[in-house]
């Protein structure tokens, strides 16, 4: 437990250099902090869970074998903008390109909504519902312009400020404000605005995924 609040509360140029350096707990303190804004990130660009999963875990190889952080940037908007051109890179070449998402009825959004409303909210009836919305949305997100969906993933869905986005992204702040703007409009014209609150419940990457991903990139590392 000692160890564990020491890598918590260590400086991020040190903890970088310990992974690096294949210290193992360092890698691990890494990878767990950000594998879910990584992998979203991936697939905002690539729209296949597999392909995101193997870009996050190559970006993680060439970030932390090369080293080179220096505290400029937050940890999170390097990795994330290292994580973007692995992405971007895989979708030039057409790598696993020929995955892709499977079409959802974004139709019958309206027929969930008056089955969302007669439910309770604790029925496996309701949660099978949420899990189809969530679905519905991931996949309208799918079909959002590649600039707008990364903005939109990155701002919505992770969190991230307007500063972050835009440091990750190497834009101005007032170009991600109007990406985002828009994208949101796009969304809209597909997903009624009540289930913006599914978003939370889209792209999720923790639990196992998370943890397989933390021992490949430390097997990959280490």
């Amino acid at each position: 437990m000692d160890a564990a609040r020491d890598y918590d509360s260590m400086g991020d140029v040190e903890l970088v250099q310990r992974a690096h350096e294949r210290d193992a707990h360092a890698v691990r303190c890494i990878t767990t902090r950000y594998n879910q804004r990584l992998y979203r990130a991936a697939w905002s660009v690539l729209r296949n869970r597999a392909d995101a999963e193997e870009a996050v875990q190559d970006a993680y190889v060439k970030a932390l074998s090369r080293g080179g952080y220096e505290g400029r940037a937050s940890l999170s908007s390097w990795l994330t903008r290292i994580v973007l051109n692995e992405a971007i890179g895989r979708k030039r070449a057409g790598d696993r390109l020929k995955r892709s998402l499977a079409a959802a009825d974004i139709a019958q959004l309206d027929d969930y909504r008056e089955k969302l409303m007669s439910m309770s909210f604790t029925s496996p009836e309701f949660q099978l519902l949420r899990a189809e919305l969530a679905k519905a949305l991931e996949t309208a997100i799918a079909r959002l312009p590649e600039d707008f969906r990364v903005v939109l993933v990155l701002r919505d869905i992770e969190g991230m400020s307007v500063e972050e986005t835009a440091e990750a992204l190497d834009l101005l702040a007032a170009t991600v404000k109007t990406r985002h703007h828009r994208a949101r409009q796009r969304l809209r014209q597909e997903i009624d605005p009540d289930f913006r609150a599914v978003l939370a419940e889209t792209l999720r990457f923790d639990g196992d995924d998370c943890a397989a991903m933390t021992d490949r990139a430390l097997a990959a590392l280490t």
